[in-house]
């Protein structure tokens, strides 16, 4: 990617996720594509298996893990209240492997509270190391929650009344503290940065909708309900639902108080605090799905088949609905049934690598598109978008004003003149152009179907 290079190096700084997989698929002479879909369907056997050994230490009943482990599988493309997360990505990403790491350290962490030998201690230490060290390096911001999980988790399996309380409203309170602190002497940020910022809505709670708020609340009322059963029986799962708990409130608490559209500076927003809800509900789903195979499932073999295919088929529903121009799995060696892809299929193989494209600013959301990234699929540069490059320039302030002048570049190119675009492209040394189909141009368009064109931009044009 020889331009807007920058938004393509910022998702290197701190992860060696890509890395990883480059090497992979440097090691095993297999195609990106085959390497992507085969990490993704491990780090999805990952995520259910560790839903498996987490549930192992909190119910003794099978069907009770049984039950946990399906609603997680048919669950996986909930989204997690309006914090712009799922459970789990449709695709690999660093996420896809912060999840079930997550669940192995907390897991680790019950064995540690239950290890009566130094052998098993051991063990429980090497399995929660394991997956912190996986965790911070793949994916550092999901890393510090995480491990702040895991630190609550710990105070409230302490033997020591003391430390159960004291412990755990110290650990909120430093997580309070710390977010005033980063936040005091957070640098300045760039001139227009806060046209950035707004454009990640969800970063700030007062601008949600009611019903991404209700879906704030009703995971912790959920787990509140859980967490207050059986209080004279300090079960295992009634810890758990009591860590979520707190996780929840206090990264609402620090939302409530530091994210503000209108502050000074957006770095406590930066780190999206609330995205420490993809746990919780991955805890609330564990907590239904084993009450329902435990209480209402139970050996019934008909009512599993209900409890595994209506839910299933709801949520396959609604992803066709979401993406209703691609394939439900894009196997390595089909041919893309998208148009959008067919497009940048055809520009990776017909363009030279040093092209340069513009596209709508909003393209991922255009019709037929399907959220379809140009980049991934065409290999080659491009001016940046709204959505997925504004997130980069949200999280690294610098990247502010190259966004700026990308989106005021393509905002309604495919709507604009032929003279409007070259006034606007030719400077940014852009040579080529994606246009949805009905645009009107005189560019030499070698590639179109029935949803966009490839345009390539004249040399010299005269009006």
């Amino acid at each position: 990617y020889r331009h807007s290079t920058a938004f393509v190096d910022a998702h290197l700084r701190y992860s060696l996720f890509a890395p990883a997989v480059a090497g992979i698929v440097g090691a095993t002479h297999l195609s990106l594509a085959t390497i992507l879909l085969t990490l993704h369907l491990v780090t999805i056997w990952a995520t259910l298996f560790a839903v498996w050994l987490i549930t192992s230490q909190l119910y003794t009943d099978r069907s009770a893990r049984t039950g946990a482990v399906v609603l997680m599988a048919v669950s996986l493309t909930v989204p997690v209240a309006g914090t712009s997360l799922i459970l789990m990505d449709p695709y690999l990403t660093a996420r896809s492997l912060a999840l079930p790491c997550t669940l192995l350290a907390l897991t680790a962490m019950f064995d540690w509270s239950r290890a009566t030998t130094v052998r098993e201690r051991r063990h429980a230490l090497a399995l929660g190391s394991l997956a912190i060290l996986i965790l911070a390096v793949t994916h550092p911001l999901m890393a510090a929650y995480g491990i702040g999980d895991v630190l609550i988790l710990a105070c409230l399996l302490s033997t020591h009344p003391s430390v159960r309380i004291w412990g755990t409203a110290g650990l909120c309170a430093l997580a309070t503290l710390l977010a005033a602190v980063l936040q005091t002497f957070a640098p300045t940020e760039p001139a227009g940065y806060l046209q950035v910022a707004v454009s990640r809505y969800y970063w700030f709670l007062f601008k949600w909708q009611w019903y991404e708020i209700f879906g704030l609340i009703a995971p912790l009322l959920i787990l509140t309900l859980m967490a207050s059963l059986n209080r004279a029986s300090p079960r295992p799962h009634r810890i758990l639902a009591t860590m979520g708990v707190i996780v929840g409130l206090t990264a609402t608490i620090v939302a409530l108080l530091f994210a503000h559209e209108s502050a000074a500076v957006h770095l406590v927003a930066r780190l999206q605090p609330l995205r420490a809800f993809q746990i919780i509900y991955v805890l609330m789903m564990i907590t239904l799905g084993a009450a329902a195979g435990e209480h209402l499932l139970k050996r019934s073999a008909l009512r599993w088949a209900a409890f595994t295919f209506l839910p299933g088929i709801i949520m396959y529903s609604v992803q066709r609905t979401i993406y209703p121009s691609s394939t439900p799995i894009e196997w390595p060696s089909a041919e893309p049934s998208n148009q959008w892809q067919q497009a940048f299929s055809w520009i990776a193989g017909n363009t030279p690598q040093d092209a340069f494209f513009a596209l709508d600013a909003k393209y991922t959301s255009a019709l037929r598109e399907d959220t379809q990234s140009f980049r991934a699929v065409a290999e080659r540069s491009a001016l940046p978008d709204f959505s997925k490059d504004g997130g980069e320039a949200s999280i690294t302030p610098q990247l502010t004003a190259t966004w700026i002048i990308g989106q005021v570049a393509q905002k309604g190119l495919s709507a604009q003149a032929d003279k409007e675009r070259i006034a606007h492209l030719r400077p940014l040394n852009v040579d080529w152009v994606v246009l949805q189909q009905g645009a009107t141009t005189s560019f030499d368009c070698p590639f179109r179907n029935d949803v966009v064109l490839v345009c390539k931009l004249p040399s010299r044009v005269t009006f």
